[in-house]
């Protein structure tokens, strides 16, 4: 059907031949795209697995570095290689290295907090991912993770890392799609997801986990903000709207990558 006059077209049209009116794909096919590397990773959680790989990645490269520095890194990371590799630090941001906003949300100090936050994140991004798209996911996902560690470095000048910033983020951008829903589908979604932000936060005052409730609150409040000014992508892809969270990724992704290469640079000076 034809967005513009509601005249049943073919699937093959591409302009309407009854107003001439640009036709874009079907939502069928923008929702469930064909998998990527030859159907290994499912379309639907790509950067959700590309986020996991950063993570996975960081957290080896922190691991080799430990153990060469004499550590053993098997089960936690030492606090030195994980502020070498740009954990959250207040007086080192306050000072300038703002990309330890970014770049601390990639590192994790031992594999059961990683196994935790990948967990999580396996789940919950797929679904944030499917409902709010791909660009929507990485804006959401960028500022929930610097406005989480931000707030973290307001609260504590101890060191801290982890995409659990990020997560809750994710988390609120759940929340706000069932705020914005006067359905009982949308009252459903906002009270599921509000039990795992009070999990979470209970969580974090647990000894054992040594969370962040800072970063969470911060990632939480952003996310929910976030999705909120958001909404769900529009079908037609030409949409002004779309190309605004169109520049927002590319902004996002990269501030990203200038994080990652500032803490490389000053990794490197600072390790000789």
């Amino acid at each position: 059907m034809c967005p513009h006059c509601r005249a049943f077209i073919t699937t093959s049209d591409r302009i309407c031949p009854y107003c001439e009116t640009a036709v874009g794909p079907r939502a069928i096919d923008r929702l469930n795209p064909g998998g990527v590397l030859a159907g290994f990773i499912p379309h639907a959680r790509f950067v959700t697995v590309m986020i996991l790989t950063i993570n996975v990645g960081m957290y080896l490269a922190t691991m080799l570095f430990s153990m060469r520095a004499g550590f053993d890194a098997m089960m936690d990371i030492d606090g030195r290689t994980l502020f070498m590799f740009g954990a959250k630090h207040r007086e080192a941001i306050f000072l300038g290295q703002w990309w330890r906003l970014v770049t601390a949300g990639f590192l994790h100090g031992g594999l059961f907090h990683i196994l935790m936050n990948s967990w999580v994140l396996f789940d919950l991004g797929a679904q944030v991912e499917e409902i709010y798209g791909q660009k929507r996911l990485i804006v959401i996902y960028f500022v929930s993770t610097i406005a989480g560690f931000f707030a973290s470095a307001l609260w504590t000048p101890a060191l801290s890392i982890g995409a659990s910033a990020g997560v809750f983020g994710l988390i609120g951008a759940m929340i706000a799609l069932g705020a914005k829903s006067s359905t009982p589908l949308g009252a459903a979604i906002k009270a599921h997801y509000l039990r795992w932000a009070v999990y979470g936060l209970l969580m974090g005052f647990l000894p054992f986990f040594r969370a962040d409730n800072a970063a969470h609150l911060g990632g939480l409040a952003a996310g929910f903000g976030c999705a909120w000014i958001a909404g769900i992508p529009r079908l037609l892809p030409d949409d002004w709207r779309e190309r605004i969270w169109t520049a927002l990724t590319a902004v996002a992704l990269a501030l990203t990558a200038g994080s990652f290469l500032l803490m490389f640079l000053w990794f490197t000076v600072s390790s000789k």
